[in-house]
Protein backbone atom coordinates (compact mmCIF):
# COMPACT_ATOMS: atom_id res chain seq x y z
CA UNK A 1 0.00 0.00 0.00
CA UNK A 2 3.01 1.99 0.96
CA UNK A 3 4.01 1.21 -2.58
CA UNK A 4 1.08 2.55 -4.10
CA UNK A 5 0.75 5.53 -2.70
CA UNK A 6 4.21 6.56 -3.05
CA UNK A 7 3.89 6.11 -6.87
CA UNK A 8 0.46 8.06 -6.84
CA UNK A 9 2.25 10.38 -4.75
CA UNK A 10 4.89 10.92 -7.18
CA UNK A 11 2.33 11.01 -10.49
CA UNK A 12 0.30 13.92 -8.50
CA UNK A 13 3.53 15.93 -8.27
CA UNK A 14 4.41 15.48 -11.67
CA UNK A 15 1.39 16.61 -13.16
CA UNK A 16 1.04 19.48 -10.70
CA UNK A 17 4.87 20.44 -12.38
CA UNK A 18 3.47 20.13 -15.77
CA UNK A 19 0.64 22.09 -14.92
CA UNK A 20 2.76 25.11 -13.92
CA UNK A 21 4.90 24.95 -16.83
CA UNK A 22 2.34 24.95 -18.95
CA UNK A 23 0.83 27.78 -16.99
CA UNK A 24 3.96 29.69 -17.38
CA UNK A 25 4.78 29.26 -20.76
CA UNK A 26 0.79 31.21 -21.44
CA UNK A 27 1.30 33.83 -19.08
CA UNK A 28 4.79 34.70 -20.95
CA UNK A 29 2.99 34.41 -24.44
CA UNK A 30 0.45 36.53 -22.58
CA UNK A 31 2.82 38.88 -21.82
CA UNK A 32 4.89 38.70 -25.08
CA UNK A 33 1.62 39.64 -26.61
CA UNK A 34 1.58 42.76 -24.37
CA UNK A 35 4.79 43.73 -24.84
CA UNK A 36 4.45 43.94 -28.47
CA UNK A 37 0.70 45.27 -28.42
CA UNK A 38 2.58 47.99 -25.74
CA UNK A 39 5.38 48.63 -28.40
CA UNK A 40 2.78 49.28 -31.52
CA UNK A 41 0.67 51.77 -29.05
CA UNK A 42 3.82 53.05 -28.20
CA UNK A 43 4.84 53.96 -31.73
CA UNK A 44 1.36 54.63 -32.78
CA UNK A 45 1.87 57.40 -30.04
CA UNK A 46 5.14 58.33 -31.22
CA UNK A 47 3.91 59.08 -34.89
CA UNK A 48 1.01 61.01 -33.53
CA UNK A 49 3.40 63.01 -31.56
CA UNK A 50 5.76 63.48 -34.19
CA UNK A 51 2.87 64.57 -36.96
CA UNK A 52 2.08 67.46 -34.12
CA UNK A 53 5.37 68.43 -33.78
CA UNK A 54 6.07 68.56 -37.84
CA UNK A 55 2.20 70.50 -37.90
CA UNK A 56 3.38 73.01 -34.87
CA UNK A 57 6.95 73.49 -36.61
CA UNK A 58 5.31 74.40 -39.87
CA UNK A 59 2.66 76.52 -38.64
CA UNK A 60 5.38 78.24 -37.23
CA UNK A 61 6.55 79.34 -40.69
CA UNK A 62 2.99 80.79 -41.99
CA UNK A 63 2.98 84.39 -42.91
CA UNK A 64 0.26 87.09 -44.20
CA UNK A 65 1.65 89.14 -47.15
CA UNK A 66 -0.76 91.60 -49.07
CA UNK A 67 -3.86 89.22 -47.74
CA UNK A 68 -2.10 86.05 -49.01
CA UNK A 69 -1.44 83.13 -46.73
CA UNK A 70 2.54 82.10 -47.28
CA UNK A 71 4.53 79.14 -46.27
CA UNK A 72 8.31 80.06 -46.25
CA UNK A 73 10.97 77.71 -45.40
CA UNK A 74 14.54 78.84 -46.36
CA UNK A 75 17.64 77.35 -45.67
CA UNK A 76 16.47 74.32 -42.75
CA UNK A 77 16.52 70.67 -43.84
CA UNK A 78 12.97 69.25 -45.31
CA UNK A 79 13.97 66.77 -47.67
CA UNK A 80 10.51 65.69 -47.42
CA UNK A 81 7.20 67.30 -46.29
CA UNK A 82 5.02 65.76 -44.20
CA UNK A 83 1.70 64.52 -44.96
CA UNK A 84 -0.25 66.25 -42.22
CA UNK A 85 0.70 69.63 -44.08
CA UNK A 86 -2.19 68.82 -45.96
CA UNK A 87 -4.02 70.65 -42.86
CA UNK A 88 -2.82 73.59 -43.90
CA UNK A 89 -4.78 73.17 -47.61
CA UNK A 90 -5.68 77.17 -47.36
CA UNK A 91 -2.04 78.07 -47.89
CA UNK A 92 -1.88 80.12 -51.08
CA UNK A 93 1.70 80.20 -51.77
CA UNK A 94 4.78 77.68 -50.60
CA UNK A 95 8.06 79.45 -50.62
CA UNK A 96 10.74 76.34 -49.90
CA UNK A 97 13.85 77.19 -50.66
CA UNK A 98 17.54 75.48 -50.48
CA UNK A 99 15.96 72.41 -47.76
CA UNK A 100 17.42 69.77 -49.91
CA UNK A 101 13.93 68.91 -50.47
CA UNK A 102 13.97 65.63 -53.09
CA UNK A 103 10.14 65.50 -53.96
CA UNK A 104 6.94 67.31 -54.40
CA UNK A 105 4.07 65.46 -52.37
CA UNK A 106 1.58 63.89 -54.48
CA UNK A 107 -0.82 65.39 -51.47
CA UNK A 108 0.01 68.96 -53.84
CA UNK A 109 -3.61 68.69 -55.09
CA UNK A 110 -5.24 69.23 -51.69
CA UNK A 111 -3.84 72.75 -52.24
CA UNK A 112 -6.66 73.72 -54.50
CA UNK A 113 -5.93 77.68 -53.10
CA UNK A 114 -2.42 77.19 -54.34
CA UNK A 115 -1.56 80.01 -56.72
CA UNK A 116 2.67 80.30 -56.03
CA UNK A 117 4.98 77.19 -55.89
CA UNK A 118 7.97 78.25 -55.75
CA UNK A 119 10.53 75.09 -54.53
CA UNK A 120 13.31 77.06 -56.39
CA UNK A 121 17.29 75.63 -55.30
CA UNK A 122 16.30 71.99 -53.97
CA UNK A 123 16.93 68.60 -55.13
CA UNK A 124 13.37 67.64 -56.78
CA UNK A 125 14.01 65.30 -59.76
CA UNK A 126 9.91 65.16 -60.43
CA UNK A 127 7.04 67.15 -61.50
CA UNK A 128 4.29 64.85 -60.21
CA UNK A 129 1.12 64.23 -62.22
CA UNK A 130 -1.21 65.77 -59.50
CA UNK A 131 0.25 68.98 -60.23
CA UNK A 132 -2.35 69.23 -62.96
CA UNK A 133 -5.29 69.03 -60.69
CA UNK A 134 -3.95 73.33 -59.72
CA UNK A 135 -6.33 74.83 -61.50
CA UNK A 136 -6.17 78.53 -59.99
CA UNK A 137 -2.17 77.68 -59.99
CA UNK A 138 -0.45 81.28 -61.30
CA UNK A 139 3.24 80.73 -61.00
CA UNK A 140 5.46 77.59 -60.77
CA UNK A 141 9.00 78.12 -60.35
CA UNK A 142 11.04 75.14 -60.24
CA UNK A 143 14.84 76.38 -61.35
CA UNK A 144 18.19 74.77 -59.74
CA UNK A 145 16.86 71.38 -59.27
CA UNK A 146 17.66 68.23 -60.65
CA UNK A 147 14.08 67.88 -63.03
CA UNK A 148 14.61 65.80 -66.28
CA UNK A 149 11.12 65.59 -67.24
CA UNK A 150 8.10 67.71 -67.50
CA UNK A 151 4.19 65.92 -66.96
CA UNK A 152 1.75 66.47 -69.70
CA UNK A 153 -0.65 66.71 -66.96
CA UNK A 154 0.46 70.04 -66.38
CA UNK A 155 -1.24 71.58 -69.17
CA UNK A 156 -4.46 71.46 -66.91
CA UNK A 157 -2.39 74.63 -64.62
CA UNK A 158 -4.82 76.37 -66.80
CA UNK A 159 -4.35 79.53 -64.53
CA UNK A 160 -0.05 79.19 -65.13
CA UNK A 161 1.56 82.41 -65.94
CA UNK A 162 4.94 81.74 -65.11
CA UNK A 163 7.12 78.62 -65.42
CA UNK A 164 10.60 78.60 -64.37
CA UNK A 165 12.14 75.51 -65.12
CA UNK A 166 16.36 76.71 -65.09
CA UNK A 167 18.99 74.91 -64.22
CA UNK A 168 17.93 72.17 -64.28
CA UNK A 169 20.53 70.59 -66.72
CA UNK A 170 19.54 67.04 -68.07
CA UNK A 171 15.90 68.57 -68.85
CA UNK A 172 16.10 68.36 -73.10
CA UNK A 173 12.08 68.53 -73.86
CA UNK A 174 8.60 69.94 -73.22
CA UNK A 175 5.33 67.68 -73.54
CA UNK A 176 3.17 69.10 -77.02
CA UNK A 177 -0.05 69.50 -74.70
CA UNK A 178 1.55 72.71 -72.77
CA UNK A 179 -0.17 74.64 -75.85
CA UNK A 180 -3.26 74.61 -73.72
CA UNK A 181 -1.45 77.21 -71.13
CA UNK A 182 -2.91 80.29 -73.18
CA UNK A 183 -2.08 82.27 -69.95
CA UNK A 184 1.67 81.62 -70.23
CA UNK A 185 3.77 84.99 -70.39
CA UNK A 186 6.91 84.12 -68.50
CA UNK A 187 8.86 81.26 -69.82
CA UNK A 188 12.77 80.38 -68.21
CA UNK A 189 14.35 77.32 -69.48
CA UNK A 190 17.61 78.53 -69.46
CA UNK A 191 20.82 76.33 -69.06
CA UNK A 192 19.73 72.51 -69.67
CA UNK A 193 19.92 70.62 -72.00
CA UNK A 194 17.89 71.57 -74.97
CA UNK A 195 19.00 71.02 -78.80
CA UNK A 196 15.95 71.21 -80.49
CA UNK A 197 13.54 74.57 -80.18
CA UNK A 198 9.96 73.05 -78.51
CA UNK A 199 7.13 72.82 -80.83
CA UNK A 200 4.96 73.74 -78.17
CA UNK A 201 7.01 77.14 -77.12
CA UNK A 202 6.43 78.90 -80.66
CA UNK A 203 2.18 78.25 -80.24
CA UNK A 204 2.19 79.59 -76.83
CA UNK A 205 -0.34 82.48 -77.63
CA UNK A 206 0.13 84.86 -74.80
CA UNK A 207 4.53 84.38 -74.43
CA UNK A 208 5.89 87.44 -73.80
CA UNK A 209 9.56 86.57 -72.24
CA UNK A 210 11.37 83.60 -73.05
CA UNK A 211 14.88 82.56 -71.91
CA UNK A 212 16.46 79.54 -73.58
CA UNK A 213 20.59 80.52 -73.01
CA UNK A 214 22.40 78.40 -72.02
CA UNK A 215 21.25 75.01 -73.37
CA UNK A 216 22.40 73.13 -76.92
CA UNK A 217 20.21 75.00 -79.67
CA UNK A 218 21.49 74.98 -83.18
CA UNK A 219 19.00 76.20 -84.89
CA UNK A 220 15.62 78.05 -84.54
CA UNK A 221 11.99 77.50 -85.85
CA UNK A 222 11.25 79.09 -89.54
CA UNK A 223 8.11 79.98 -87.83
CA UNK A 224 9.39 81.81 -84.56
CA UNK A 225 7.43 85.12 -85.88
CA UNK A 226 4.25 83.42 -84.69
CA UNK A 227 5.02 84.51 -81.03
CA UNK A 228 3.50 87.70 -82.05
CA UNK A 229 3.61 88.87 -78.47
CA UNK A 230 7.38 87.98 -77.43
CA UNK A 231 9.11 90.97 -76.77
CA UNK A 232 12.32 89.71 -75.09
CA UNK A 233 14.35 86.20 -76.20
CA UNK A 234 17.47 85.73 -73.99
CA UNK A 235 19.67 82.77 -76.76
CA UNK A 236 22.50 83.44 -75.34
CA UNK A 237 25.37 80.61 -74.72
CA UNK A 238 23.53 78.07 -77.81
CA UNK A 239 25.20 76.80 -80.75
CA UNK A 240 22.85 78.95 -83.38
CA UNK A 241 24.91 79.27 -86.81
CA UNK A 242 22.39 81.17 -88.58
CA UNK A 243 18.93 83.24 -87.86
CA UNK A 244 15.88 82.43 -89.72
CA UNK A 245 14.68 85.48 -92.09
CA UNK A 246 11.26 85.47 -90.03
CA UNK A 247 12.94 86.60 -86.65
CA UNK A 248 12.61 90.32 -88.51
CA UNK A 249 8.79 89.29 -88.42
CA UNK A 250 8.75 89.42 -84.56
CA UNK A 251 7.11 93.19 -84.05
CA UNK A 252 7.22 93.09 -80.78
CA UNK A 253 10.46 91.82 -80.28
CA UNK A 254 12.45 94.78 -77.97
CA UNK A 255 15.10 92.86 -76.65
CA UNK A 256 17.48 90.00 -78.03
CA UNK A 257 20.52 88.22 -76.72
CA UNK A 258 22.59 86.46 -79.04
CA UNK A 259 25.67 86.62 -77.44
CA UNK A 260 28.51 83.54 -77.57
CA UNK A 261 26.98 81.84 -80.13
CA UNK A 262 28.25 80.32 -84.08
CA UNK A 263 26.72 83.01 -86.26
CA UNK A 264 28.42 84.22 -89.51
CA UNK A 265 26.53 86.95 -90.36
CA UNK A 266 23.07 88.92 -89.25
CA UNK A 267 20.40 88.85 -91.57
CA UNK A 268 20.03 92.39 -93.58
CA UNK A 269 16.56 92.77 -93.26
CA UNK A 270 17.05 92.90 -89.27
CA UNK A 271 18.03 96.81 -90.14
CA UNK A 272 14.38 97.60 -90.32
CA UNK A 273 13.39 96.35 -87.03
CA UNK A 274 12.31 99.05 -85.25
CA UNK A 275 11.03 98.38 -82.13
CA UNK A 276 14.82 96.34 -81.39
CA UNK A 277 16.00 98.83 -78.95
CA UNK A 278 18.39 96.32 -77.40
CA UNK A 279 19.98 93.54 -79.06
CA UNK A 280 23.88 92.10 -78.52
CA UNK A 281 26.30 90.05 -80.88
CA UNK A 282 29.06 89.40 -78.67
CA UNK A 283 31.57 86.48 -78.61
CA UNK A 284 30.23 85.31 -82.09
CA UNK A 285 32.45 84.96 -85.48
CA UNK A 286 31.38 87.13 -87.60
CA UNK A 287 32.17 87.07 -90.65
CA UNK A 288 33.13 90.96 -91.08
CA UNK A 289 34.99 93.00 -88.96
CA UNK A 290 33.16 96.03 -87.85
CA UNK A 291 34.42 98.94 -85.18
CA UNK A 292 32.11 101.62 -84.24
CA UNK A 293 33.18 104.78 -84.61
CA UNK A 294 34.88 106.65 -81.42
CA UNK A 295 32.66 108.61 -79.16
CA UNK A 296 33.04 111.42 -77.08
CA UNK A 297 34.76 111.68 -73.89
CA UNK A 298 31.22 112.60 -72.45
CA UNK A 299 28.98 109.58 -74.18
CA UNK A 300 28.39 107.26 -71.45
CA UNK A 301 29.62 103.82 -72.91
CA UNK A 302 27.53 101.99 -70.76
CA UNK A 303 24.64 102.84 -72.28
CA UNK A 304 26.28 101.93 -76.31
CA UNK A 305 26.99 98.02 -76.51
CA UNK A 306 29.79 97.11 -78.01
CA UNK A 307 27.84 94.85 -79.96
CA UNK A 308 24.17 95.90 -79.44
CA UNK A 309 21.85 98.01 -81.73
CA UNK A 310 24.16 100.08 -83.22
CA UNK A 311 26.49 97.81 -84.31
CA UNK A 312 24.01 95.77 -85.66
CA UNK A 313 23.18 98.44 -88.34
CA UNK A 314 26.75 99.20 -88.81
CA UNK A 315 27.48 95.39 -89.55
CA UNK A 316 24.88 95.25 -92.36
CA UNK A 317 25.29 98.75 -93.69
CA UNK A 318 29.39 97.20 -94.67
CA UNK A 319 27.53 94.02 -95.66
CA UNK A 320 25.77 95.76 -98.37
CA UNK A 321 28.54 97.39 -99.36
CA UNK A 322 30.64 94.86 -99.60
CA UNK A 323 27.77 93.05 -101.41
CA UNK A 324 27.16 95.49 -103.91
CA UNK A 325 31.52 95.92 -104.29
CA UNK A 326 31.33 92.42 -105.27
CA UNK A 327 28.44 92.69 -107.53
CA UNK A 328 29.97 95.76 -109.75
CA UNK A 329 33.53 93.79 -110.03
CA UNK A 330 31.42 90.55 -111.46
CA UNK A 331 30.02 93.01 -113.58
CA UNK A 332 32.86 94.69 -114.59
CA UNK A 333 34.23 91.74 -115.32
CA UNK A 334 31.62 90.04 -117.16
CA UNK A 335 31.88 93.22 -119.54
CA UNK A 336 35.09 92.98 -120.27
CA UNK A 337 34.93 89.33 -121.41
CA UNK A 338 32.24 90.65 -123.47
CA UNK A 339 34.56 92.97 -125.01
CA UNK A 340 37.61 90.88 -125.51
CA UNK A 341 35.09 88.57 -127.37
Amino acid sequence: MAGVAACGSVSSIKALWETRIRRNQEEQEEQRRRTVGGGATCRFGVGVWEDRAALARLKQKLQTEDGRLILRIEQEEWKSLPGCLVQLSQVQEWQIHRTGLLKIPHFISSFQNLLVLDLSRNGVTEIPKQIGKLTRLRELLLSYNRIQFVPEELSGCESLERLELAMNRDLSELPDQLTTLTKLHHLDLSMNNFSVFPDCVVALPALEWLDMGGNCLQHLPEDIHRMQKLHTLWLQRNELERLPENITRMYSLDTLVLSSNQLRDIPPLMEGMSKLRFVNFRDNPLTLDVTLPSRTVEDDEDDREMFGREFMQMYIQESRKRAYAILNMHCVNQTNDESSD
